[in-house]
Order: structure tokens, then sequence, then C-alpha cells
């Protein structure tokens, strides 16, 4: 059995950032314990529950990979079926032995969302604008999972970080659905731009993403930031606002695939703007 197939079926970029992400839930309200035992067993937990989740994704999309994608480990026949599932098991029990290391609590969390991540892929993906939201959420607890491993939930930052990625998230899926609309008619799946129109799918991204702008502005009005968040969440917020107005402008399919990538930047921008300004709160 292939390890490089292995690795490829687990999507390790992917599972490197949802591990980073829990970091980054401890780093902002305790920058202090970023090399502590809950990082590591966070970001193991992060990184094992999202590799479980990506080899679940390929296997119940395996008859649509067998058409448009027949290079990937599973349509190739570079991994076999009970092979992959065994895998995924692996993969599940390393997660949450990982979790329950740091404490009952995240250990209920994780196995939580990787029932989340199953739902999703047997169920939710076919859902419209449910199944978006689930994605969104599995892109936001990351953080409120490291914040509750250090025991800081108390901290609003960590809070408007995930309720903002949790938007953003949700903006850019619905976006998606506007660039994935042919292969969803092949399997069914009623997303917003299929059921509703691309059009509407262009105008619910880009109230999503100003909605995401005016809550990254609230740690600012409740003084909860100081100047470094200020000067640094103006690239992010910028970025969206103008994902809103161009996605209005043109939501063809080869747009809708740039303002993707562009939203990706952003959100990767809004998360060093709090990194460095709940570090950094003056």
């Amino acid at each position: 059995m292939s390890i490089i197939a292995s690795i490829t079926l687990m999507r390790p970029i992917n599972s490197l950032m949802v591990g980073f992400a829990v970091v980054v839930g401890i780093v902002i309200t305790s920058p202090h314990m970023i090399f502590s035992q809950q990082s590591l067993f966070g970001f193991m937990t992060g990184f094992f529950i999202s590799s479980y989740s990506m080899v679940i994704n390929d296997f119940y999309d395996l008859e649509v990979d067998r058409v448009n994608n027949p290079y990937k480990p599973l349509p190739s026949g570079k991994i076999k079926i009970k092979f992959a599932l065994s895998l995924a098991i692996m993969l599940l029990l390393l997660g949450l032995f990982s979790a329950i290391l740091i404490s009952i609590l995240n250990f209920i969390i994780a196995l939580i969302f990787a029932i989340i991540s199953w739902i999703y892929n047997a169920w939710g993906k076919k859902k419209g604008i449910i199944g978006n939201m689930m994605v969104a959420l599995s892109v936001s607890i990351p953080y409120i999972y490291g914040s509750i491993a250090i025991g800081k939930l108390n901290d609003l930052l960590i809070w408007f970080l995930a309720l903002i990625s949790f938007i953003a998230a949700t903006g850019r899926e619905v976006v998606k659905t506007i660039s994935d609309v042919e292969g969803d008619k092949l399997r069914d799946v009623r997303s917003i731009a299929r059921v509703y129109g691309i059009k509407y799918a262009a105008q619910l991204s880009s109230t999503l993403f100003l909605i995401a702008v005016a809550f990254s502005l609230l740690p600012i009005i409740l003084k909860i930031v100081g100047l470094i968040y200020i000067v640094l969440i103006l690239i992010p917020d910028a970025i969206f606002i103008y994902a809103s107005i161009n996605i209005l402008k043109n939501y063809s399919f080869k747009n809708a695939i740039r303002i993707k990538k562009i939203t990706l930047m952003g959100m990767l921008m809004g998360l060093i703007a709090f990194i460095i300004g709940g570090a950094f709160r003056f």
C-alpha cells in the first residue's frame, strides 16, 4: 500500500491548518503557552480529526471522483476502500486520544465534531446552506477548542474570531456553490446557487462578507484590543469589502473561483490580525 497515496488521502496541508488553528486559539489568549503540552495535544487533535474527515470525504465522494478526479488515491485503486476505512478509524482514535490527554471536555468536543464531520460527508454536503454552515463551523471551532484547552473561554476576542471566521467561511462556501454549480448538478446537491440562482448566491455571500467586516469592528468598539489590531484588521476588511462588491458585479463561474482565492487570503490576513492584535493589546 503506497505511503504517499495514504498521506495524499489525509490531505496533510488542510489538516496542518486545522491543527495550527487550535494553537492559534491558545496563543491569542495566552501567548506564553505556545509551546505547552496543551498546544502539542491540541495540534495533534486538530490534525488527526481533520485527517480522518478528509479520508471519510473521499470515501463518500468515490463515485463522483471516478469521473471527475480519477487520479485520486481511492478511484485510481492506489488505496483500497477497506484500507481507507481502517486508516480513518486509526486517525479518529489518535485524535480522540490526543483530546483526552487535554481534558474530558476537549475529548467530548472532539468526538462531537468527528460525528458532525461524518454527518456532513454522509448527508450534509447535499443540503445546501446547512452543509455550508457545517463546513464553516468546522473552520471556526478549533479556535474555541484551543481556548478551552487552557481554560480561557472568558476571553471575548477568541469568540469574535470564531464568529467572524464562521460568517466569512459561510460566505466563501456560498461563493463556491457558484463555481461548483455544474458539478453539483451531477450529485444533485441542493446548493444555494442551484436552488435560488447564482445571482442570489452572490448577494448572500456579499452580505455575509460585509457582516463579517462589521463584526471585526466590535473588538475595537468594546476596547478589548489596541492600535495594533486596528491597523492590521484594515487589510482583511478591505479584502472582504472588495470581494463583496466584486461578486455582485460579476458572479460568473471564473470570477467565483477568483473570489474564493481572494477571500481565503482575507481570512488568513484576518487571522494574523487577531494573533498579533491579541498578543499585543495596546
